[in-house]
């Protein structure tokens, strides 16, 4: 299970090219139930998602399948609408790590923050930094497969 919460941002990190990072592309096979395809650096996987539990995007199963770049290759060119590229940046905070993307196009200048939860509990008693703004967890323009397939 997946327990996450989504932000906008006001404003990036002084020091944001200070902290570790990861590129990222990938592409959406269907969106319901989401299954995409994954290239995170130099490995590669395909990940369903399930739908989120109680009228909530806050938590959903998650279930990620190594892949070979050459599946990858295969899978990716089957995909339904924009394939999505961006950096992750891992911001640590407190117990947490902010995974922050930077979209490229066509969907830059959209920067989306989500940070990851042991427990429901937890997410909801985390205290957002002051540089993030809107929470956009249970908005579904935000979610990564909406923007692959309604962009």
């Amino acid at each position: 299970m997946e327990i996450e919460r989504k932000f906008t941002v006001k404003k990036l990190p002084k020091d944001l090219e200070s902290y570790d990072f990861h590129m990222i592309e990938q592409a959406y096979l269907t969106s319901e139930p989401t299954i995409r395809v994954r290239r995170e650096d130099e490995r590669y996987y395909m990940t369903y998602k399930g739908v989120g539990g109680t009228n909530t995007s806050l938590s959903h199963e998650e279930y990620n399948l190594p892949l070979t770049r050459e599946a990858y290759g295969t899978l990716a060119s089957k995909a339904t609408g924009n394939v999505i590229r961006k950096k992750r940046y891992l911001i640590p905070c407190g117990p947490h790590t902010i995974e922050l993307d930077v979209f490229a196009e066509p969907f830059k200048p959209l920067i989306i923050a989500e940070v990851e939860f042991a427990t429901v509990e937890e997410a909801n008693e985390f205290t957002a930094p002051d540089w993030f703004d809107e929470d956009v967890t249970d908005r579904r323009e935000y979610r990564n497969a909406y923007l692959a397939l309604h962009n």
